[in-house]
């Protein structure tokens, strides 16, 4: 087996794979029926990150055919997928930061995007709704107003991913309406919504974390050498 890149869904480090780090099991189901010869491999990776440890187990049903030369059955087309562990496709962001019911959307959302890509596109829309209201205070008018409203306060890339967004296909054409309005749409239009979320969460929400994370650390220091400079200062005097 080749090493492949691969992020990890627990931590969110990028790394690569190898042999040692990666399970495949194969199951051919050759008995004769109107579909044809099916093949399903269970991909078991462990994150190799000592700080994480965790383990995912992917599911995935192929069409096959036999090779002769491999002497064995070899995938085709794939016909479904099953993330099994973890159980959807919903990023695994560290408690605190971000409001619970914006990432309980967010991970619905994942769950169903390939059962039901726009009831999954309507709740990441609201979810979107809700990060706006949430971080930047806006809460009046429609999803699209609100947007625009934000227009001058966030960094042009994100701008630029949630315009692309609004230009998608049925999602866009349905940002002026109530978010809670179901609308058809296909599921790379539904992940390209979900991806946006994703990227607002890190550039607004994991970023303002570290930024305060790095403010404290530069506060603590600051405060630790005041310290010790009073502490010297009233030894020196003493003396």
């Amino acid at each position: 087996m080749n090493p492949f890149d691969w992020t990890c869904p627990f931590c969110q480090k990028p790394t690569t794979i190898v042999e040692e780090r990666i399970s495949l099991r194969k199951n051919a189901f050759t008995i004769p029926n109107k579909h044809g010869d099916k093949l399903l491999i269970a991909t078991f990776i462990v994150c190799p990150n000592n700080e994480c440890k965790q383990y995912t187990l992917v599911a995935t049903l192929f069409d096959c055919a036999y090779s002769e030369l491999k002497k064995d059955y070899l995938p085709q087309k794939i016909i479904k997928r099953w993330d099994m562990v973890p159980s959807s496709k919903a990023r695994i962001y560290p408690s605190g930061i971000v409001p619970e019911a914006i990432l309980k959307d967010y991970a619905e959302a994942c769950d169903i995007v390939n059962l039901s890509p726009k009831a999954a596109a309507t709740i990441a829309r609201r979810c979107l709704q809700g990060m706006i209201n949430d971080f930047w205070g806006i809460k009046n008018g429609r999803l699209v107003d609100q947007i625009n409203a934000i227009r001058t306060l966030v960094a042009t890339e994100d701008w630029e991913a949630i315009d692309a967004t609004r230009q998608v296909g049925n999602i866009g054409a349905h940002m002026e309406k109530d978010v809670n309005v179901i609308i058809d749409v296909e599921p790379d239009e539904a992940e390209a919504l979900i991806n946006l979320i994703e990227i607002l969460i890190e550039d607004w929400y994991i970023a303002r974390d570290k930024r305060q994370k790095s403010l404290s650390r530069v506060k603590e220091i600051a405060e630790g050498k005041d310290k010790k400079r009073k502490e010297l200062l009233n030894k020196v005097s003493s003396n």
